[in-house]
């Protein structure tokens, strides 16, 4: 811990420079705890990481503030555009900001003006000043939907130490997996801690919004590469322009920083795409759309008849099945997909989606797939990733933390 410390507080100005020269409106202020103020009433602090991740727990913040009229969430993340996403809820005690550094008594600078009575992490968010803020002044840490991989298992390992320290200090944590609970309980949590299995994606539905502009193509002709990382587009464009089926591909970034460099390899292909950064729409006549934006795959989804899961090309673990099957678009990965192994095992195996290996094989599976192909893969993803349960556990814990 000592170490750590150390190290945050010789890297602590770089960080508080960076935030005063690019960050957002008011970000080295809420990143050295301090921003929004508190409203009146009970208080409760969640923190997620960026869109994807609060927007898995959006159900649960709804629930909790049904069980408890008056309730002041506030809801920290590491991104702009998550603190946006949050705000754009207009969700009544509800406040976004961006989460505070892990040193300078941020935290604590944060925790002393707010005083929650707890506070919930969203799957890996796990900061050890942060926790040992809240560990000082008696606040409970509650995680949901916590993953842990063989890999990054293996990794904290190293530095068993600082891991096992963090999570003795948790008071409950709900793994997303057997696997990812299994591995927890191995890096030192308390057993007495370990909740339920609950995987947060599979609960909440998808909230329905009106598409950005008018889709360039028949839904079951377009193909949507989701969440994609360095050397899948290219990888997924050899295979677009080999099939027949699909006829309009949007890309859509992992990190919409590198919509240049993808922009460039499609010019190099002479390929000419609208980029959505740039407020442009597809037209009838282009085959590909690059979505370099984040924040609005549910409308990609919502577009395309077929997704390939990014990240399962580049030895990234792959990304979320769930999204993609609840907006009935039918699922295509490569062969890594260690983050949500569970699952993808199960879709496999139930025939609920298609696992390929290369550009060949990835361009043979979308001619395959006709508009009946897609909703059959579709309906058994639906079947296959059904939610055990309706996730009262972890709302029944959430508001058992902040009546104590």
């Amino acid at each position: 811990m000592i170490l750590y410390q150390t190290v945050m507080a010789l890297t602590l100005p770089a960080l508080i420079l960076h935030q005063a020269l690019w960050g957002a409106k008011g970000a080295v202020a809420q990143r050295l705890g301090l921003g929004p103020d508190p409203a009146r009433g009970p208080k409760l602090w969640l923190h997620a990481a960026s869109v994807g991740e609060v927007t898995s727990a959006r159900w649960v913040i709804e629930a909790v503030l049904a069980a408890r009229p008056g309730l002041q969430i506030l809801v920290t993340t590491n991104t702009a555009t998550g603190r946006a996403r949050v705000a754009d809820w207009a969700l009544p005690g509800v406040t976004a900001a961006l989460a505070p550094f892990d040193g300078a008594g941020s935290a604590a600078r944060l925790l002393d003006r707010w005083q929650p009575q707890a506070l919930v992490v969203v799957e890996n968010e796990l900061w050890p000043a942060r926790l040992r803020a809240c560990d000082l002044r008696g606040v409970p840490v509650l995680v949901i939907g916590a993953r842990m991989s063989a890999r990054s298992a293996r990794r904290w390992r190293l530095m068993n130490r600082l891991m096992a320290g963090m999570l003795e200090r948790l008071h409950w944590l709900s793994a997303q997996d057997a696997d990812s609970r299994d591995r927890f309980l191995a890096l030192g949590l308390p057993q007495a801690a370990a909740g339920p299995v609950v995987a947060l994606k599979s609960l909440g539905q998808v909230q329905p919004a009106p598409l950005p502009f008018a889709a360039p193509a028949p839904r079951a002709e377009t193909l949507l590469a989701a969440s994609t990382h360095e050397g899948e587009e290219g990888l997924v464009l050899e295979a677009f322009l080999a099939q027949r089926r699909f006829r309009h591909l949007i890309l859509a970034p992992r990190h919409p920083r590198r919509g240049d460099e993808i922009a460039a390899l499609l010019a190099a292909r002479g390929l000419a795409a609208a980029r959505r950064s740039k407020g442009a729409q597809p037209g009838a006549s282009d085959r590909v759309y690059l979505a370099d934006t984040l924040g609005e795959m549910g409308h990609w989804y919502a577009m395309a008849g077929a997704t390939v899961i990014g990240g399962s090309f580049a030895a990234r673990g792959g990304h979320t099945p769930w999204e993609p099957a609840r907006q009935g678009s039918a699922i295509l990965h490569g062969p890594s997909v260690h983050n949500f192994a569970g699952p993808f095992a199960a879709l496999d195996r139930a025939g609920g989606a298609l696992a390929v290996r290369d550009a060949a094989g990835l361009a043979t599976a979308l001619d395959s797939l006709d508009s009946a192909a897609q909703a059959r893969l579709a309906a058994v993803a639906t079947e296959v990733l059904a939610p055990e349960g309706d996730g009262a556990e972890v709302v029944g814990a959430v508001l058992q933390a902040i009546r104590g």
